[in-house]
């Protein structure tokens, strides 16, 4: 769950989706709209027609669910909603939140179930897609008996993600551009990891090399420390040393030691720096970003 924080930053979006297009629809009759000044053109629509509400008391049980204040309570209200309305646009965008929740929170399991529930009912969700992909990607093992089944699915739901991003995102009108561009971005970069990852865990390390260096390519200002590092080992299982320690090197900055992926990325360099012969690195001026 790597780049949940990136996510949750920038999709202050979903949430705009829903709350104007639901508070504009109290009724089963269409919202207008203003018509384009002279000699303007309409606007082009940016993705789907965001989730709304089809009666006043649907949309009012809505604000109440989405009021919760745990991600518990929150999964219960959206199944207490899904089960009084079971025809309601606005039930994807409970089960939604409730996974970028659990996401944020790194529960895993909870996370893949709420996901799960949003591709129920939009199947062509890509932020549901990657987050899916991405759970089963990190918790499949080499010992597992269905990993090959699994890694299918994840790389299914990863490209079919790819597919949807450009039409299958709600966004409303006003929602700036830079902030459409980097919520895409941060989903372009999520699903090459997941492809990356599953390259590199089935020792296709030229494969992983591709799509690692496509995943931070997508989203280069906040490049993802585990995708660096798993970068630098693809290129080393390939023999590319001296491009590997830069990698590495790369990997070091942005974490501290003794974490989960510090300790092994300077492992890593270390190891590198044995093979070319290379010098230490000078130490940073300024704290590792993570």
């Amino acid at each position: 769950m790597k780049r949940a924080a990136v996510i949750l930053a920038i999709l202050s979006l979903g949430i705009l989706s829903f709350t104007v297009g639901a508070a504009a629809q109290t009724s089963t009759q269409p919202a207008k709209q203003n018509p384009p000044a002279a000699g303007q053109a309409a606007p082009a629509p940016v993705g789907k027609r965001p989730p709304q509400a089809k009666t006043q008391p649907e949309f009012d049980a809505y604000k109440l669910a989405v009021a919760s204040t745990s991600v518990a309570d929150l999964e219960k209200a959206a199944d207490d909603f899904a089960t009084k309305f079971p025809d309601s646009e606005l039930r994807v965008l409970l089960y939604q939140n409730a996974m970028r929740l659990y996401q944020n929170a790194n529960n895993a399991e909870k996370t893949e179930a709420m996901g799960r529930k949003v591709l129920s009912l939009d199947g062509d969700n890509p932020e549901a897609l990657v987050i899916v992909a991405e759970v089963i990607a990190e918790r499949t093992h080499d010992s597992d008996l269905d990993k090959d089944q699994r890694f299918g699915e994840a790389i299914t739901m990863a490209n079919k993600a790819m597919q949807t991003i450009e039409t299958d995102i709600s966004v409303p009108a006003g929602t700036p551009q830079e902030k459409i561009d980097a919520y895409k971005a941060g989903l372009r970069s999520n699903a090459y990891s997941i492809l990356g990852t599953i390259d590199f865990k089935k020792e296709n390390y030229a494969g992983a090399q591709e799509n690692l260096q496509k995943s931070i390519d997508a989203y280069p200002s906040s490049p993802v420390a585990v995708d660096v590092l798993r970068l630098a080992l693809a290129l080393d299982k390939q023999g590319k040393y001296p491009e590997a320690l830069k990698v590495a090197n790369r990997a070091v900055e942005l974490t501290q030691d003794n974490t989960a992926i510090g300790t092994p990325a300077r492992h890593e360099r270390d190891r590198l720096q044995q093979l070319t012969g290379g010098a230490a690195p000078a130490q940073p001026q300024s704290p590792p970003k993570n």
